[in-house]
């Protein structure tokens, strides 16, 4: 068995230790509502079955699926913003960005990736909205496009662009995208732990009430300790480096989840959307990530690569 196929399977098992832990819960106290986590519990299970067998498919396959990710995080935030009747052509040619975005990926052109986006799509955009003649509330429709896209498609494409970063004919990629998934999130249960048992000062009260400087802190440390254990392991990563990546994913993160929260408090809403129950919408499970992936690329991008 490959590497990143034991590490797939230790995850598996750790999801099956939390599904008897809460089969345990529901018999001794049955008192207790415990909807919620065995809602997200059985959601967890879907979404690592489906990663997994991301990680494990062939390139094109997995570039395919994270180009659908992209797309369904895309329409999901322009749900929540209002979009004007006359942005119908701009919206067209954001969808058609997203596969000409994970094609550069794919195809290895690493210089225009990084500019189709951010520099091209970026001026096209606004352009095509002075075409339709609208003018009412542009510069707000224009910055709500230009931070969809960028978030949804651009930033959480670094996923992928991990994935074919090496060319190396091995797991190296896939292990990399494991590593940062796998600690993003780990970090989001750490920081919710120690919040929970140890949080007293309020990082942002305005923002995200819940969010502690105890778990803020407890989550970095966590992390990183836990990225200078799997990092040698599982990335060509060194440990000391490995837990500079922890550090960074930590923290970056945490402003991902609170960048966030702070969208979703300007518009009005608590989730953002009912696609994965338990957790709300997808970008309820991307915020983070959407902050930890570009900046965990170019970490090793530039080290190692």
């Amino acid at each position: 068995m490959m590497l990143l196929e034991k590490s797939l399977s230790a995850i598996v098992a750790l999801l099956l230790v939390a599904t008897l832990i809460n089969g345990m819960l529901l018999i001794l106290r049955p008192g207790k509502d415990w909807r919620e986590l065995t809602l997200r519990i059985r959601t967890w299970w879907a979404i690592v079955i489906v990663f997994s067998l991301a990680l494990l498919s062939p390139q094109w396959l997995a570039l395919t699926f994270f180009a659908l990710v992209s797309c369904m995080a895309l329409k999901e935030f322009l749900t929540l913003v209002p979009v004007r009747h006359s942005d119908r052509m701009p919206l067209f040619w954001m969808v058609i960005a997203i596969p000409v975005n994970y094609g550069l990926i794919g195809s290895g052109w690493y210089g225009m990736f990084v500019v189709f986006i951010p520099v091209y799509v970026f001026l096209f955009l606004p352009a095509l909205m002075v075409i339709a003649g609208d003018t009412q509330g542009f510069l707000r429709t224009a910055s709500q496009l230009h931070w969809g896209l960028m978030t949804t498609v651009f930033a959480f494409s670094h996923v992928a662009s991990l994935l074919v970063l090496p060319a190396d004919g091995k797991q190296t990629g896939a292990l990399l995208v494991l590593f940062v998934v796998g600690l993003t999130e780990f970090n989001d249960v750490a920081q919710y732990l120690w919040g929970k048992s140890l949080g007293r000062i309020k990082v942002t009260p305005r923002v995200s009430p819940n969010k502690t400087l105890a778990g803020l802190l407890g989550g970095i440390v966590t992390t990183a300790l836990a990225a200078t254990l799997l990092g040698p392991i599982i990335t060509p990563l060194s440990w000391p480096m490995a837990s500079l990546a922890g550090f960074i994913i930590a923290l970056t993160g945490f402003c991902g989840d609170v960048v966030m929260s702070a969208i979703k408090r300007d518009i009005g809403v608590k989730d953002s959307g009912t696609l994965l129950p338990g957790h709300g919408g997808l970008l309820d499970r991307l915020d983070s990530l959407i902050f930890t992936a570009p900046v965990f690329f170019h970490f090793v991008r530039y080290f190692y690569f």
